[in-house]
């Protein structure tokens, strides 16, 4: 699958939303090493090389257009970025802050996980991440629809369509509670006001959308979108102020203790 950066920044102001919330409920004052696993293209990675200027800052992501993009806004002795796969990532000394911003969801048992990035994180550190929590609503649903129907199932049958998920908030407290970790874990529904004409469209085709659309050619993909935004317009009518796109969102905030 190849992520399209341009394509998801269309929404780059919403998107960042839930990062900034998150951010803000870490309070390390002074860290040294701070790592962003799933960075994107960059633009959240430079908020925290911003906010903590003595600190060296890392975005890493497995996407190598994503990486491309954010070293195209450059880079500096105290800022890069790295292609490499969080499921495999170990640096190479505990961080002071690890971020995971909108990316665990992509990765399937990401539970499991947990335990590994939280030992990548020093005693007394902190790592913060957030997840979708709406795959249950008509924007994600619709894509299952698709894909299961006449038209798509036996298409898509051999492909390996990457498939997001989350859990419900407890889970992950209970998980992080269990690695040793103080952890504040919440929930936030916002409604995205998106404006402009096929805007949920247009949002998913940043993220959501992105698996089925690699698999398929141009002509396919234009016959799929077309479907799509058949079955999401009754869901998401546009009002004369815009789009309202409900927009569940999973956050945790743990510290790392001593026994983690």
């Amino acid at each position: 699958m190849q992520w399209d950066p341009a394509e998801y920044l269309q929404f780059g102001d919403e998107r960042a939303r839930p990062f900034a919330d998150l951010m803000a409920r870490v309070p390390e004052e002074s860290p040294s090493l701070v790592v962003d696993l799933g960075c994107g293209p960059g633009n959240l990675t430079r908020r925290l090389a911003r906010r903590w200027p003595g600190a060296m800052v890392e975005g890493v992501d497995s996407s190598e257009h994503m990486i491309a993009s954010a070293k195209a806004e450059g880079t500096s002795g105290r800022l890069r970025f790295t292609l490499g796969d969080l499921r495999q990532w170990q640096p190479d000394t505990q961080v002071d802050v690890l971020t995971c911003n909108a990316t665990l969801q992509w990765v399937p048992d990401h539970v499991a996980l947990l335990e590994r990035l939280v030992s990548a994180v020093r005693p007394g550190g902190w790592f913060a991440f957030q997840v979708p929590g709406n795959f249950g609503d008509s924007s994600h649903t619709a894509i299952a629809q698709l894909r299961e129907s006449p038209r798509w199932r036996d298409r898509l049958a051999g492909v390996d369509v990457q498939q997001p998920g989350s859990e419900e908030p407890v889970t992950y407290l209970d998980r992080l509670v269990g690695l040793g970790c103080t952890a504040d874990v919440w929930e936030t529904t916002y409604l995205q006001v998106l404006t402009g004409e096929d805007a949920v469209v247009r949002w998913m085709k940043g993220t959501g959308l992105r698996p089925v659309l690699a698999a398929l050619d141009e002509r396919e993909q234009e016959e799929l979108i077309d479907q799509y935004r058949a079955l999401v317009a009754p869901a998401y009518p546009q009002r004369p102020h815009g789009t309202v796109l409900p927009y569940r969102r999973i956050f945790a905030v743990a510290r790392r203790g001593a026994a983690a």
